[in-house]
């Protein structure tokens, strides 16, 4: 839980969330056990207000550099305002299945 700890830290202390949930989603896929390389965030913050979803995605892909160039394969992002959040009631998107893990040839 090393790399999904740094990723709570860096998101709390660089945005200041409402809420900030980070899911390891590295078992859903073709990875070793136990491996921190699938994640995805849910980040509610209203350091968000005004801005596009891209400049949300590359606001928080800023704050996780070090993680994106190292042991993260792959990252989904949700972050919303507070009050995108209430409109959602808290609904967050589920991830699809891992096309690779079962894939035939």
């Amino acid at each position: 839980m090393i790399v999904q700890k740094s990723i709570e830290d860096k998101l709390q202390g660089g945005l200041d969330p409402s809420y900030c949930e980070v899911l390891n989603e590295s078992h859903m896929h073709s990875v070793p056990a136990n491996s921190e390389t699938h994640f995805k965030v849910i980040v509610v913050s209203e350091s968000f207000g005004g801005q596009s979803r891209v400049a949300r995605h590359q606001l928080i892909n800023g704050i996780l550099a070090d993680e994106i160039a190292g042991p993260v394969h792959a990252l989904s992002i949700q972050a919303h305002t507070m009050e995108e959040w209430q409109k959602r009631a808290g609904a967050v998107l589920e991830s699809p299945d891992c096309m690779g893990a079962n894939k035939t040839h």
